[in-house]
């Protein structure tokens, strides 16, 4: 028969392992997250880049057309 002592150390190891693997996942999700964004700030940043550099060289090309 298993003492009252072993059963509590049994469930508090098996809590802190359970915890400590969905901490692991949500930890890995907020990277997952995190990554995700930035790499669309970055699109964003090089499409408004783009744009305007687009724009400068139509303003450019007005101007050498008159």
């Amino acid at each position: 028969m298993v003492s009252q002592f072993e059963r509590n150390k049994d469930i508090a190891q098996e809590l802190i392992e359970s915890t400590a693997h969905r901490v692991g996942r949500i930890a890995s999700i907020i990277t997952g997250a995190v990554i995700d964004v930035t790499h669309e700030i970055g699109d964003l940043i090089t499409d408004g880049i783009e744009m305007r550099e687009a724009a400068r060289k139509a303003r450019r090309d007005d101007t050498t057309d008159v």
